[in-house]
């Protein structure tokens, strides 16, 4: 309970800018919460498309493949359903290679939306704490300017602790919020290259049919 009550008392003492750097705090929690449940939800279906289609395309059945792909909405669905479209109707690799990656250039922007306002929200907060402690400690030093000589350096001292709780609280939501970009920028790499890789042995299998077709 006296715990509590410490928080409690912290907050209030902090003044004013200790609301907008909670909202801060609060919409930057809100946007990462929604970007790791949306880009876990993302790796997850993924990881089951490409169970499904690995073993199809390995033993060369790509009309299988089209239709797992054309009834899915994953974003390795997406890619590879492009490359699948295209396969036999075109001879060169090249082609199929730029249609692929032409659909990951729409898919990847789609996977970072609003993973950099969790940064943003970081520095914020930060530049908040550190504006409120410059307010405070103006507040305070105009209070010291009339007080009594005998009571200056009590006040001037209180006044500069409860200026810095601004500059506290501001860096205790700022790290975490960083520290939370820094995953959802890792997590969003992972599947961007999860679906570079699965691009790429798409090809592969696409070049080594074509090569046994004419040889034969």
């Amino acid at each position: 309970m006296d715990f509590l009550y410490s928080i409690v008392r912290f907050f209030v003492t902090g003044g004013a800018f200790m609301y907008p750097i909670l909202l801060v705090f609060a919409v930057g929690v809100a946007i990462a919460v929604e970007r790791y449940v949306t880009l876990s939800l993302v790796t997850h279906n993924n990881q089951n498309v490409w169970d499904k289609v690995q073993p199809v395309l390995a033993n060369g059945d790509f009309d299988k493949a089209r239709e797992i792909t054309a009834d899915d909405q994953s974003t390795i669905s997406q890619v590879l359903h492009m490359g699948l479209a295209l396969q036999g109707a075109v001879r060169r690799r090249e082609d199929i290679e730029i249609a692929m990656e032409e659909s990951m250039m729409e898919i990847v922007p789609r996977l970072e939306k609003r993973t950099p306002y969790v940064a943003l929200a970081s520095s914020i907060a930060t530049l908040l704490g550190l504006l409120g402690t410059i307010m405070g400690l103006i507040q305070a030093f105009t209070a010291v300017a009339n007080a009594n000589p005998a009571e200056k350096a009590d006040l001037l001292s209180a006044s500069i602790s409860v200026a810095m709780n601004t500059t506290a609280f501001g860096l205790m939501v700022a790290i975490p919020l960083l520290v939370t970009h820094a995953v959802l920028t890792s997590k969003t790499g992972d599947i961007v290259d999860g679906l570079e890789m699965a691009t790429v042995k798409v090809l592969n299998v696409f070049s080594k049919r074509a090569k046994r077709l004419a040889e034969v």
